[in-house]
């Protein structure tokens, strides 16, 4: 049984400690969190829990052999850097931190006291991401061209990060991780409506080294609730809507090929317009599967699929991306010398 401390227990960490306590290798030891409404109401939740104010109680009890962190962003990098320093394997809340210095600290520590270092890129594990992730390193739509999300709704306005550090992270460890690569640079325009600098609408491009794209929509100030993305591949096109109940993952067996005449040297576009196939996706709980990777590499001491170089990349994006707004759209390059002077003189 692998020990965890939860430390953090609001809105997203209440469903951390409902799934770390019913994970069968795992024991839910320890509760954390300041606010007094919050540990009563998980103390009747899970009565065999210890619940406390004082995460120092979680960090020196050897019983832990993990701590979960589900506290405000600006707080990451301390509580899982002081958990590391207490030996505990570390799952963070994406994103990993609020800088790629932080970051990288946080790598180095767990690298140096063999821990397992993983973020909270929920959509790695989803399901019907899997699946398109299948399709594309089986090349069953053709070579993959570009992507775009779509993550809109209206609330929750956060105060203390923007919407682009609030719900892009999502989205670009998907591009990153269906691409299986790193964008080389990216741009980003927005607007602040209804706090000053705090930006409530983001559209950002991602561009990578070979020359696939992709665009990312969020905001929470729209009128519609929306969770999509879009796939486009030389043979077919891939729609994930996980707005949908049961339908999450449709494919278009669309295409555009172009054709040259080898006489008259004429080039001519053929567009083919085939099926909608809607294939029968694996159920299971994002979440859930996410948790209970977690336990297993500590189990198997295998290495996350969302570890710390996946949370640095995820960060090191949301920097550049950050900096575009800044510059009122300009593209960022994404060397890590080139974000770390442009943020420093900044």
């Amino acid at each position: 049984m692998v020990g965890v401390g939860l430390i953090g227990a609001g809105n997203w960490g209440r469903n951390l400690a409902r799934n770390f306590a019913t994970l069968p290798q795992a024991e839910l030891k320890y509760i954390c969190d300041l606010s007094p409404v919050i540990r009563q109401t998980m103390a009747g939740l899970y009565p065999q829990t210890s619940v406390t104010d004082d995460m120092h109680a979680i960090l020196s009890d050897a019983e832990v052999d993990a701590v979960v962190v589900a506290v405000e962003a600006h707080l990451h990098h301390r509580v899982a850097k002081a958990a590391l320093e207490a030996g505990k394997h570390v799952y963070v809340e994406k994103p990993l931190t609020l800088s790629s210095a932080d970051a990288q600290d946080l790598i180095e520590l767990a690298q140096a006291r063999r821990l397992k270092l993983m973020v909270g890129h929920l959509l790695e594990y989803h399901p019907a991401v899997d699946y398109m992730k299948a399709m594309v390193d089986q090349g069953a739509i053709g070579e993959t061209l570009y992507l775009y999300f779509q993550r809109v709704n209206l609330g929750i306005v956060r105060q203390n990060e923007n919407v682009w550090w609030s719900l892009a992270p999502h989205d670009i460890s998907v591009a990153c991780y269906l691409f299986g690569a790193e964008p080389v640079s990216i741009s980003a325009s927005g607007q602040a409506y209804l706090q000053n600098d705090i930006e409530d609408v983001v559209f950002a491009n991602l561009k990578f080294a070979d020359g696939r794209m992709a665009h990312i929509h969020v905001s929470w100030l729209d009128p519609h609730k929306i969770r999509k993305v879009t796939l486009v591949g030389e043979q077919k096109m891939v729609v994930f809507d996980d707005m949908e109940a049961t339908e999450k993952i449709r494919i278009y067996d669309k295409g555009a090929e172009v054709r040259r005449s080898v006489e008259s040297y004429v080039e001519a576009i053929t567009l083919r317009n085939g099926d909608i196939l809607i294939p029968r996706v694996p159920p299971g709980e994002p979440l859930r599967i996410e948790c209970q990777h977690f336990v297993g590499c500590i189990v198997g001491d295998t290495l996350p699929r969302s570890d710390g170089a996946d949370g640095l990349r995820v960060v090191r994006v949301l920097e550049a991306g950050n900096l575009s707004l800044a510059q009122g759209g300009e593209p960022v390059s994404l060397t890590a010398e080139s974000v770390a002077v442009e943020m420093s003189s900044g």
